[in-house]
């Protein structure tokens, strides 16, 4: 038994919501209160915390694990400019043997000033730096890919390759492959990349847990796909696996997962069986997003729709009656309305056939129209969105959706309506520190306090209350697990960060760089500074 005190605790439990000090048997908070506790434990080993600051653990709602711990290892794309981009590429090609792939990922167009005229850049670029490496690179979105000719050679691409179902091969205006790849076409490539074995996975992920610890989070929802899903089940059986992990399930394997019975929730606390991930369109940097109408500039453009209401319906019974919720990528307005329509639909049939209703959710809700804006409170979908989204697309919300971004990545909306929000990052879209998505949720600013004080259409902005509950409360509900995490209260795992400074005093722009100064997850200390 342990005894956190001297701290200052902000519990969440709305029953007592500051406290300063804690009492921890077995992995769980058994009580919180003051230094009466002292007296009441006198048994238990004591910690005096110094007078810091104590919060329940965070949890990054949306994250793709595998490939953010792969991409550790990838070149760093994210670049100011094309050229600075190119730089770093040739840097690796130069230290790759010859035939080996180099692989990077976080390339986005649209802000890079030396960007060519038609906005992406080509085989041609990659070609000049690495004549003797197949090179493929995703973008920030993970929406695109960019390869070189020795990629799309090694791939089986030629100008004759038709464009996939739900995909796009770019050509240029005699036809040739140029060497972008939208939507479905990124796996004729990713399919030619050498696939790490589950090991290498299970590795690179217990090499990334310490780096997620020591941004202050305590669990992640996974939604990438079979071989992450073996790799977390290696390392927790070899005792490696810290992190409290809700695994999606990609839609394609759903009647597998049907057909063997498995169920939300199945495993454990730390490993545990969440929604079917459906994809319902692309993105907006590559402007394949699904839109009702055009896009800005673009008027034969209304992205890419992978499937309608009814078709999702049929998906979304399987799941329903066989006791898994869904979760569905919808970034575009025509998206949305389409997942929206067929929740509706699948909320009838749940009532019809005695179901109970599952946790659905919508992953990114970015942009929605103003007919559908009160929906997700109405159908009791979950709205998991990613504040840090906004700040990084708010240029291009404005340029390719126009007046519609009234009503892009609206938090205030979701909540004010009486949705239940849950917050993540997105990563490796978007870096998982949850405190960067923090800041942007409280001030829709960037970094450099663009585009102003007031933020990027601030009337979505929320407080640090609102803001926290979607990292703490919101993604312990939207994982089936609200009786045991997102608050420090008798019973619930002692998941929790200790901060030199009080996130409810500081300054926003702190929160650029606040790191915990400790992390426990079930009773342990994962991590000290």
């Amino acid at each position: 038994m342990l005894i956190l005190h001297n701290a200052r605790i902000t519990t969440l439990d709305p029953s007592r919501p500051a406290a300063s000090a804690l009492v921890i048997d077995g992995g769980r908070v058994v009580a919180a209160g003051g230094d009466e506790l002292l007296d009441s434990f006198p048994f238990a080993q004591r910690q005096n915390m110094g007078g810091r600051f104590i919060l329940p653990g965070l949890t990054d709602a949306h994250i793709h694990l595998q490939y953010y711990a792969l991409g550790l290892q990838k070149v760093d794309c994210e670049t100011a400019t094309l050229d600075e981009c190119l730089r770093r590429v040739a840097e690796r090609a130069r230290a790759t043997p010859p035939g080996e792939w180099v692989l990077g990922h976080g390339w986005n167009q649209n802000t890079w000033p030396d960007a060519p005229q038609n906005g992406f850049p080509s085989a041609a670029d990659l070609d000049r730096i690495a004549p003797h490496n197949p090179v493929y690179l995703t973008a920030k979105s993970l929406h695109a890919g960019w390869a070189n000719r020795a990629a799309l050679e090694a791939a089986g691409i030629t100008a004759s390759t038709p464009d996939p179902k739900d995909g796009v091969l770019q050509r240029g205006p005699s036809g040739q492959i140029t060497g972008i790849l939208l939507e479905s076409a990124m796996k004729l490539v990713g399919e030619a990349v050498p696939k790490p074995g589950v090991d290498e996975i299970a590795g690179a992920i217990a090499a990334a847990q310490p780096i997620l610890w020591q941004m202050g989070l305590t669990g992640v929802h996974d939604f990438d796909g079979r071989d992450c899903f073996a790799a977390l089940q290696l390392l927790h059986s070899q005792g490696g696996l810290k992190l409290r992990v809700t695994k999606s399930i990609p839609l394609e394997l759903l009647p597998h997962a049907a057909a063997l019975g498995l169920r939300n929730g199945f495993g454990d606390d730390r490993l545990r069986i969440g929604s079917v991930k459906a994809f319902m369109d692309g993105a907006l940097g590559p402007r394949t997003a699904a839109m009702l109408q055009p896009y800005e500039r673009e008027a034969e453009n209304r992205g890419i729709l992978n499937m309608d209401s009814e078709e999702l319906f049929e998906h979304g019974r399987l799941a329903a009656e066989s006791g898994l919720g869904m979760a569905v990528h919808a970034i575009g307005d025509r998206a949305n309305h389409e997942v929206l329509e067929a929740f509706a639909r699948l909320r009838r049939f749940e009532q019809e056939r005695g179901l109970p209703a599952r946790r659905h959710r919508i992953e990114h809700v970015q942009l929605l129209h103003p007919a559908d804006a009160h929906r997700l409170a109405e159908l009791d979908v979950i709205a998991s969105m990613q504040p840090i989204h906004a700040i990084s697309d708010m240029e291009m919300a404005d340029r390719y959706w126009g007046g519609r971004a009234a009503l892009a990545y609206a938090w205030r909306t979701q909540l004010d309506a009486n949705a239940r929000l849950a917050f993540g990052s997105d990563a490796p879209v978007e870096s998982p520190n949850p405190f960067l998505g923090l800041r942007a949720a409280l001030t829709r600013r960037r970094a450099d306090g663009a585009p102003g004080p007031e933020g990027w259409r601030g009337e979505q902005r929320l407080s640090l209350a609102e803001a926290l509950s979607g990292f703490t409360a919101g993604a312990a509900y939207a994982a089936g697990m609200e009786d045991r995490l997102g608050q420090l209260a008798p019973g619930f795992y002692a998941d929790l960060i200790v901060l030199a400074k009080d996130l409810f005093t500081c300054h926003p722009d702190s929160l650029l760089e606040m790191r915990p100064a400790a992390v426990m997850i079930g009773g342990d200390w994962v991590w000290q500074s």
